[in-house]
């Protein structure tokens, strides 16, 4: 990867490599826009094979951001995180608190979250170190464990189109296929057992499959099994680019609808679904619910508020299918659209974040 063409290319403001000699800690941060504000985006933690594929998986995962926050319509631009890592092996207080002084180095341009592999004690040491953290426990005024709010947004999402291609958003006489059981997908299972659907699932860890089998009623297949069930709405949930050429002409699905990041491998492969006739609902979109819930905790966190916010990804996804049918594009890329509008606009009256001035109350340091 050619770092310094990727980063123009893609449209990043700036790219922090951390290391912590004595803690083996290995991260990187990417601050992809800040018109609309700070940039929000979360921290995941994985063995990369690469510190070339961590990379492009925080510069992709960082402009996605962007795009999400933008649609969402809040007031922040796009970041993410990286920590090159075990899970099972490396987290310590140490190695979290140690990021979070790296955190508070980027003076506010830059505010963390959980994502892949992190969780909320983990954010809760970020925060021994800085402010710019959120998703923490709400005995510190955050919100805790944001993954039910993405869990309720990918199902108003879900809702939206189905309302859309059947002409009903009632979901108890359908079926889903839901690829990854996770602290997200295995809340969505849940939510739609509820409802009377039925659902498969599937899972790269054993135990979390046999645990969504045995709380909710689901129906597990394979791996591979799972792209190639009868279920009208697939929803992928675990990590991204698992629709592609490979898995394209396996899909026997109407509908995508799921929590993933960055779903789509290729843009070709959207334009591709399209033609098809496969209702695609952008990841970003419908996985928003999480960082709209987290996003609140900068103004005072109200639980009330939050489902509110996330409710309305149903509207969101209804305006998108609207403008794509009525302009004949995909979904995804009129999703781009809105959101390139968005920051196009308000970037007239506003400028890149830049930190302010730091001032300590209490031993700790709030902008000013």
């Amino acid at each position: 990867m050619e770092l310094m063409s990727t980063i123009t290319e893609m449209g990043h403001e700036e790219v922090v490599f951390f290391h912590s000699r004595d803690l083996g800690l290995k991260a990187i941060v990417a601050i992809h826009d800040t018109t609309l504000g700070p940039a929000l985006g979360g921290c995941r933690m994985l063995p990369y094979k690469s510190d070339e594929e961590a990379l492009y998986d925080v510069l992709r995962l960082s402009r996605g951001m962007t795009y999400k926050n933008a649609v969402a319509g809040l007031n922040l631009g796009g970041g993410k995180s990286v920590i090159i890592g075990d899970p099972k092996k490396d987290k310590s207080e140490a190695y979290f608190r140690a990021f979070g002084r790296f955190i508070e180095s980027l003076g506010g341009r830059y505010i963390t979250a959980e994502d892949v592999n992190t969780a909320v004690d983990d954010m809760e040491n970020i925060f021994q170190e800085t402010s710019h953290v959120v998703g923490i426990p709400p005995a510190h005024g955050g919100s805790g464990d944001p993954s039910p709010f993405t869990a309720l947004g990918t199902l108003r999402g879900i809702e939206a189109a189905v309302e859309y291609k059947y002409g009903s958003k009632d979901l108890s006489q359908l079926s889903f296929a839901v690829q990854g059981v996770g602290h997200v997908g295995s809340h969505l299972v849940r939510m739609l057992r509820e409802t009377g659907a039925k659902v498969y699932v599937c899972d790269t860890d054993a135990g979390r499959v046999r645990h969504t089998v045995e709380q909710y009623g689901a129906e597990a297949v394979g791996l591979d099994a799972i792209y190639e069930t009868d279920a009208k709405i697939f929803a992928p949930c675990a990590l991204g680019g698992s629709i592609n050429a490979e898995t394209l002409d396996k899909l026997k699905c109407e509908i995508i609808a799921g929590s993933a990041n960055n779903q789509l491998d290729t843009d070709a492969t959207g334009d591709e679904l399209e033609k098809r006739g496969i209702l695609y609902v952008p990841d970003y979109v419908i996985n928003a619910g999480g960082v709209i819930n987290v996003a609140i905790e900068r103004q005072g966190y109200n639980r009330e508020r939050a489902t509110h916010q996330v409710d309305r990804i149903f509207d969101i996804c209804k305006h998108i299918f609207s403008i794509a049918q009525r302009e004949g594009l995909p979904t995804y890329k009129t999703a781009d659209h809105l959101a390139e509008k968005r920051i196009e606009e308000v970037g007239k009256v506003r400028r890149p974040y830049l930190p302010a001035r730091r001032r300590p109350i209490n031993g700790r340091h709030t902008l000013s």
